[in-house]
């Protein structure tokens, strides 16, 4: 796992500003400190940022995207590659993307569709909604599965 220090940024948290660094290891924020205590990271670092200047602030979570989306007749016009990638650049390091079951079909069908879309194109991390088109006691029976693989919320169009 590598571990990479940023260094000298304004580090922005939900309660606070401060100057910091933070020691990023693998994927995940391990550690912030003052200047003066992450001084002792910088011999274990496979990278080092210089953040003077700028911010340092979480990616953000959009919790409600529509990539490759049918809808009405039409599409939505950013496929995963083209979506993730503009939030990457706007600092979003996750979406949840809708997943629509096919009518007539599973709901494993209209997730593994869409994973079929998203595997290999994204730039940033996704998770995914279950919108149900077809509601029955199989798709019912579904649904508890499909939570289990991390599915947490579930849609359904009533009108």
């Amino acid at each position: 796992m590598s571990r990479t220090i940023i260094r000298g940024g304004l580090v922005i948290t939900a309660t606070e500003e401060t100057r910091a660094d933070v020691l990023v290891d693998g994927e995940q924020v391990a550690a912030i400190a003052a200047p003066a205590v992450a001084e002792q990271w910088v011999s274990t670092a496979d990278s080092v940022i210089d953040a003077s200047g700028h911010y340092v602030i979480p990616g953000g979570v959009d919790g409600h995207t529509h990539m490759q989306m049918p809808f009405g007749g039409t599409f939505a016009s950013d496929t995963f590659e083209t979506g993730t990638r503009a939030a990457a650049w706007g600092g979003t390091t996750t979406i949840v993307d809708f997943a629509i079951q096919p009518v007539g079909g599973s709901l494993r069908e209209g997730l593994d569709a869409w994973h079929a879309k998203a595997d290999g194109q994204c730039a940033i991390d996704y998770g995914f909604h279950m919108i149900l088109s077809d509601v029955g006691d199989e798709a019912l029976k579904e649904m508890d599965v499909l939570v289990a693989e991390g599915i947490t919320s579930f849609k359904m169009f009533m009108a």
